[in-house]
């Protein structure tokens, strides 16, 4: 700030003599300029008198801090010197109470010690008569010793005494107790022979028990059909002889439980059946149709009439190429008067359009002219075809040449006592005598489609 006052007054004292040396053509230049550095003078002497003021601001709060500090020093000064105080007079009372402290210690020491020798005297009484106390139980102690010995040696004696009985006794015992343990050593040997025997029959049971099944597991093909072979597991349904009622729920249980299981395809095997009734039979059409598995049925004998629709409208059907397949028309018999009859006949006529008509449809021909086949193969209307016929007329998928039961795994001869009698009774013949004193056997009454092939020269089978 002194260097610019410097220059501004070397500038104003120069101006002068600037001026008269110029030209008169550069005069208003010099005038302008002059004019200029006035301003800038002024504006730099205002800059400087506002920096002063401010200078002059800063020292005045400086000395406002610096005697605002001075009075807080003094203030504290005071504090301090006050506190001083204060802790000398707590000092003094201090010791004042020291003094009285000391003076009631030096009380309660000499009434201390002063019960110490009187706890001292009666201590050394005590003594005195703990060691008379002491004296009287020693002389006691030597008398029950003496005692006590005398009677060890009374007790002694009575054990010599008892010692010879008491010996006995333990060699009674000893000997008790060692039969007693060989009895329980011969018990535990016959027990364990018998553990053995009944671990041999055991094991003889399970071998028979064993041997009454194949003990393989049942094949389930997903194509059970090849090569002429066909492949049945234990997915086996039988029908067998009359369907009578409760036949259709008898097949459509087995039928819904082996769905329930899975998809494989189920089995359902005739090996001779005459067929039976309309109802059951439709029963058992409908669960062959609800099945999400696929059913075949396998005819092994013959299958007529219901038993032969069932066969023919089997998504799947096979048949041994020499067993036989019979349609005719539905029958019954009839009672009333003429409108019942002619009820009933239209009811059997109902019942023959859904029933037997779709075998027909699946044939190609119409109804009438099924039932004119069915007399045109036999004047009785029962039209009868073998296995590898059948299969030209559609009822039948195909012939098989062998069927394996992989689902038969329990031994025949092993089933139960009633099923066999009945089985052994077929066999069984009874002999008889004519009227000529010649002996015979009756045979039993042949299934339909069958007949007798037996030498019999002698006619003794009749």
């Amino acid at each position: 700030m002194r260097h610019l006052t410097i220059f501004l007054a070397l500038a104003l004292c120069a101006a002068p003599a600037f001026a008269q040396q110029a030209k008169p053509a550069e005069a208003d230049k010099v005038k302008t300029k002059t004019q200029q550095l006035n301003d800038e003078r002024d504006e730099l002497k205002a800059q400087y008198e506002l920096l002063m003021q401010r200078q002059k601001n800063k020292i005045a709060e400086m000395e406002a801090d610096i005697n605002r500090l001075s009075t807080e020093n003094k203030l504290e000064a005071e504090r301090q010197s006050a506190a001083m105080r204060k802790l000398k007079d707590e000092i003094e009372k201090l010791s004042t109470d020291n003094k009285l402290s000391e003076e009631k210690l030096k009380a309660e020491t000499a009434l201390k010690n002063a019960e110490l020798q009187r706890l001292t005297l009666e201590n050394k009484l005590s003594a005195e008569a703990s060691r008379k106390e002491l004296e009287a139980m020693t002389a006691a102690i030597l008398r029950l010793k003496a005692e006590n010995e005398l009677l060890s040696e009374q007790e002694k004696k009575a054990m010599i005494t008892d010692s010879a009985e008491k010996m006995a006794i333990e060699l009674e015992m000893k000997r008790m107790d060692l039969k007693e343990r060989k009895l329980k050593y011969d018990k535990l040997l016959l027990e364990s022979r018998m553990d053995q025997l009944n671990s041999d029959l055991v094991l003889r049971a399970k071998k028979e028990e064993w041997k009454k099944e194949s003990n393989t597991e049942p094949v389930y093909e997903a194509q059970p059909f090849k090569k002429g072979v066909l492949t049945i597991s234990d997915r086996r349904i039988a029908l067998n002889g009359p369907i009578l009622y409760g036949a259709g729920e008898y097949v459509s249980d087995r039928v819904n439980y082996f769905n329930n299981i899975s998809t494989q395809p189920i089995f359902i095997v005739i090996d001779q059946s005459p067929g039976g009734s309309a109802s059951e039979g439709y029963t058992i059409l409908k669960a062959m149709e609800s099945s999400r598995a696929p059913i075949y049925v396998v005819v092994k004998s013959y299958a007529a009439s219901m038993a032969a629709i069932i066969t023919t409208m089997a998504e799947k059907s096979y048949i041994y190429p020499s067993a036989k397949i019979l349609h005719h028309q539905a029958s019954g018999g009839m009672y009333g008067n003429t409108t019942q009859r002619k009820e009933q006949l239209e009811l059997a006529r109902e019942i023959e359009n859904r029933i037997i008509a779709p075998v027909a449809k699946k044939m190609g021909i119409s109804m009438d002219a099924f039932r004119k086949k069915m007399y045109e193969n036999n004047s009785d209307g029962d039209w009868m075809e073998f296995g590898d016929k059948a299969v030209g007329h559609k009822w039948v998928t195909g012939t098989v040449d062998k069927v394996e039961e992989t689902g038969v795994f329990k031994n025949p001869d092993a089933m139960s006592p009633e099923p066999a009698r009945r089985l052994m009774s077929w066999f069984e013949l009874k002999e008889e005598v004519d009227e000529k004193g010649e002996p015979y056997v009756r045979l039993p009454r042949l299934r339909p489609f069958d007949m007798y092939m037996i030498y019999n020269p002698d006619r003794y089978y009749r």
